[in-house]
């Protein structure tokens, strides 16, 4: 790992210069801890001379712990006010960091790099969830990112990593699980943030994992919507409008009275794949 530029300020002093603040509604909430930030950087493993896509990096406080550790940085920011920082950052690492102004939900990351990415990202509160399941849907696996090293709400990297049966568990769950490993690498109290949101938060780690064979990714999208829009319902009343889930239901060995909360992610996956035949 490389040592920070000796002309570059603190991210605070960045911060105040520039007169940022952390926009509500943007979802901003800014990390300031460069120990905290070095080790979220590192939670992806060796980044020396990797291709990373950030979403959101607000100031910089991410990027410069990513480019500490050698990445080679795409960042994505559609605060117009973050850019002049941003733009420092880019001349402390030169070559390293490439500032693209936009949303991120309208720019595909395969139009980005020429090979495979990792993600590395701080997200907005209010677009990870749109942005995660983004990036875990489509046909073609595995992905060309190699992981995702994300922060969420930890309400939401709960459901994420969630197993059958808990509260937790939903659709999200099924989406992450069933051909990715999801874990929570740390958890990350409420006050390490400048300013403090009002709940606690997590980073979540996703690394592809073997796709199960004869299934459409979007067959799977389809019965999860169906079985996890009505969850208190049997699967014999929230499925009948799929044709032909309840039929597969009887030679799969499932239950049409049990709920979806209570089907493991292979269920799921037996389920798309006899729909999908």
């Amino acid at each position: 790992m490389t040592d920070l530029p000796s002309q570059l300020p603190p991210l605070r002093d960045v911060v105040n210069r520039h007169g940022l603040f952390a926009s509500k509604a943007l979802g901003q909430n800014f990390l300031f801890d460069e120990q905290l930030l070095d080790r979220i950087a590192r939670v992806p493993g060796n980044l020396r001379g990797a291709n990373v896509l950030e979403v959101g990096p607000g100031p910089g406080g991410l990027t410069r712990a990513l480019l500490r550790a050698g990445a080679n940085v795409t960042a994505i920011e559609m605060d117009k006010r973050c850019l002049p920082a941003l733009a420092e950052l880019s001349d402390a690492f030169p070559g390293q960091l490439t500032v693209i102004e936009g949303d991120a939900t309208r720019i595909d990351p395969a139009a980005l790099f020429d090979g495979p990415w990792h993600v590395a990202a701080n997200l907005p509160y209010n677009v990870g969830t749109l942005l995660f399941t983004g990036w875990l849907s489509g046909q073609e696996w595995p992905p060309r990112w190699q992981s995702l090293t994300l922060m969420f709400q930890l309400e939401v990297a709960e459901r994420i990593v969630a197993r059958p049966g808990t509260d937790a568990y939903g659709r999200l769950a099924v989406l992450a699980q069933w051909r990715a490993g999801p874990v929570i690498a740390m958890k990350v109290h409420r006050s390490a943030f400048t300013p403090p949101p009002k709940v606690m938060s997590a980073i979540v780690h996703v690394e592809p994992a073997a796709m199960p064979a004869g299934v459409s990714a979007r067959m799977l999208e389809r019965v999860t919507e169906a079985a996890f829009g009505q969850r208190r319902k049997m699967l014999r009343q929230s499925l009948k409008g799929l044709p032909g889930a309840l039929d597969v239901l009887e030679p799969l060995g499932i239950d049409p009275q049990r709920r979806a909360e209570t089907l493991s992610v292979d269920e799921f996956v037996g389920i798309a794949r006899a729909l999908t035949a």
